[in-house]
């Protein structure tokens, strides 16, 4: 039985003592209070998973404690102890939100049965409610007839059913996290949960307890044991976007799991069995990671089993306006009456390269939906950037002297790096899909550069 933290409410101390003795022999951890308001107290200070309460109660009753518990915002499940006499109320009690009731006298085996029952409910509840909000995401959001994209979904199609991990390669905004739901959802595993973990943008001295979860006490701040997330998807499918942004002493961690399927949370020497799938992403060229130090070797091999690699906007522009359609519907519902761009503006988009995918495309036609309120759509609603080569065309060339090369790659890189952020308008999310690098990445070159970024913006 896992361990959980468990509020005992009872009025007589006898009977908070021997449900206290009861549930820390089944290894709880077992907070005790004499009455509702007692309880209230120790529930807005303390991790709860489980309120157990008797009905008859002086000052606040178990009954009273429920209801203000909902009308607090409070989701714990409660469990109700009541007499032979008072077994309507019970049933009352429950339809008011209470988990489950038990009758005295009981034992420690029916106990332990109520509370794996509420709980299993109360996880139950939780996973749905996430399903919930995955619903209709994967296959339904994925636009496209083009011949690209219509072997991407061939693919995704034949790569679903297996349980081999998969590694998506793409440049930023061409949908990876979107391939990967679509795999989950073709798979025996769509009933299970689908978790995304962006390992660029949680913190590398995070990502670890994030992945793996901890025990109480494993480190400052650590005040009660929490599941990582990689045991929440168990049976389901793990989605590490930005893999190569992981640190390479976590990367062996994941590679461990890999060969095992285990897991250890921090601070515990016991070893968590998991049947889950692993899809991993990554905006650079994998191999190019494995050169540059970004990705061990041994990783990559035992992700690349199944490898995809989604095709960018500017090779797939048959598809730019059934995109334009999605997008438009998908940002203004209510505007049914709302007319397609005219054939000018559809051509005007065609022009151009899209560097931030379709990402950038839904963006900017967000951003026309809100400059053209009610009327047409023109061209000015779409401000393209110029083509970054065009750009550098027009740009004289400076002449080569010959000196370390260090810094001169250095010089090269920063000044790289501020005509990105020139033409991303100093959008450094924006900048870094420019320079195929994470914004980890061009955060760590610009404090690294300094002044030298902004030469070129002068």
């Amino acid at each position: 039985m896992n361990q959980h933290c468990i509020l005992v409410v009872d009025d007589e101390p006898h009977m908070r003592r021997v449900l206290e003795i009861m549930l820390r022999s089944a290894g709880h951890t077992v907070y005790v209070a004499g009455n509702g308001r007692e309880a209230l107290e120790i529930l807005r200070d303390n991790p709860v998973d489980l309120v157990i309460t008797d009905m008859r109660m002086p000052e606040m009753d178990g009954i009273e404690l429920l209801n203000t518990m909902r009308r607090d915002g409070m989701g714990v499940p409660v469990i109700l102890i009541t007499a032979h006499g008072s077994v309507e109320s019970a049933v009352h009690a429950m339809k008011c939100g209470a988990s489950d009731y038990l009758l005295r006298p009981f034992d420690l085996e029916e106990l332990e049965l109520a509370i794996a029952r509420v709980l299993n409910e109360a996880a139950m509840l939780r996973q749905n409610s996430f399903l919930r909000e995955e619903l209709n995401r994967g296959w339904d959001a994925f636009i496209g007839t083009s011949v690209a994209m219509k072997a991407i979904y061939e693919l995704i199609r034949q790569v679903a059913p297996a349980k081999a991990p998969v590694m998506i390669a793409g440049e930023t905004g061409t949908g990876k996290e979107l391939a990967a739901r679509a795999i989950h959802n073709a798979s025996p595993r769509r009933d299970k949960l689908f978790v995304p973990i962006n390992c660029a943008a949680i913190p590398a001295e995070m990502l670890e307890a994030e992945l793996f979860g901890y025990e109480k006490g494993a480190f400052t701040g650590a005040l009660k044991d929490r599941i990582g997330k990689f045991e929440l998807a168990n049976e389901g499918t793990v989605f590490l976007d930005e893999l190569t942004e992981m640190p390479i002493a976590l990367q062996a961690k994941l590679l461990r799991f890999l060969q095992d399927n285990t897991v250890e949370r921090l601070g515990s020497n016991r070893r968590i069995p998991l049947n889950l799938r692993i899809v991993a992403a990554t905006n650079r060229h994998p191999r190019d990671a494995v050169n540059e130090g970004r990705l061990r070797e041994d990783l990559y091999y035992r992700l690349n089993v199944l490898p995809i690699t989604l095709t960018p906007l500017r090779e797939r522009k048959e598809d730019i306006p059934d995109l334009l359609a999605h997008f438009i519907v998908k940002h203004s519902p209510r505007a049914d009456g709302r007319s397609m761009p005219s054939a000018e503006v559809v051509k005007h988009l065609l022009a151009y390269d899209w560097p931030g995918n379709v990402r950038e495309l839904e963006n900017m036609v967000e951003r026309a939906l809100v400059l053209c309120g009610s009327g047409p759509f023109n061209m000015s609603h779409f401000p393209l950037e110029p083509d970054a080569s065009l750009r550098q065309a027009a740009a004289p060339e400076s002449p080569i002297t010959l000196g370390p090369l260090t810094p001169a790659v250095e010089a090269f890189e920063a000044r790289l790096i501020g005509l990105a952020l020139e033409q991303a308008g100093g959008s450094k999310q924006k900048a870094a899909a420019l320079l195929d690098i994470s914004e980890r990445s061009l955060w760590y070159k610009l404090k690294k550069y300094g002044p030298q970024t902004t030469d070129t913006q002068g």
